[in-house]
């Protein structure tokens, strides 16, 4: 039980490695081409989908597929990094807990 549960937590640290390098690659593309575009917007607009509606999509109306890109690769970059981080931490606290 013990090995299988080590395995898993590696497993779990490759493949969040792998899908983070991933998504970053995607994302630089994408912010490559909005950097090249000299689009803006912040933080708050990533999360927010009616302010990024209102504020920024009206600015740079022939971007608008290239920032729906970008926020959507962002948001789900962090929903996989979070999920993976909650695994991990569940699974290095069953080991501490089967610890021989």
């Amino acid at each position: 039980m013990y090995i299988l549960l080590v395995t898993i937590v590696i497993g779990l640290f490759v493949a969040m490695l792998f899908l983070n390098i991933y998504f970053r690659v995607k994302v630089m593309k994408s912010y490559r081409k909005l950097v090249q575009n000299r689009v803006e917007f912040g933080a708050a607009h990533l999360f927010n989908k009616q302010k990024m509606e209102e504020e920024v999509l009206p600015k740079y109306p022939a971007m608008r597929q290239e920032i729906e890109t970008f926020t959507s690769h962002i948001q789900y970059s962090m929903r996989m990094a979070t999920v993976l981080i909650a695994l991990i931490t569940l699974f290095g606290a069953i080991l501490m807990y089967y610890r021989e």
